[in-house]
């Protein structure tokens, strides 16, 4: 499932209530702490909340007790660092001294 495709399980108007950590999704719906697909005013349900429990006041084992009904499926990041930024500008400083050169021969 993707990120987009999980928003829409945000446990409202009867929707099941999905959230994804460290890339499973988990079902929360049938929790009492998860009305409507929110968590106490804090979360809510269709989004990824791998960084959002980290400072959580319970352990990551409280949301491993509910069923994973799937995984994230995050879209490839972009490579860093390819170097094609970094050959265009080399090229255009050569392609400058070149012309440098030539007007003052």
């Amino acid at each position: 499932m993707t990120p987009e495709e999980l928003k829409h399980y945000d446990g409202r108007a009867g929707r099941k209530a999905y959230v994804a950590v460290s890339g499973k999704i988990y079902d929360l719906t049938d929790s009492p702490l998860w009305v409507a697909g929110d968590h106490q005013g804090e979360h809510q349900a269709g989004c990824d909340l791998t960084e959002e429990l980290k400072s959580a006041p319970h352990v990551r084992a409280v949301i491993e007790r509910f069923s994973v009904v799937g995984e994230l499926n995050q879209p490839p990041e972009p490579a860093r660092g390819s170097g094609s930024g970094k050959v265009w500008i080399v090229g255009a400083v050569l392609a400058a001294l070149a012309l440098i050169i030539m007007l003052t021969i």
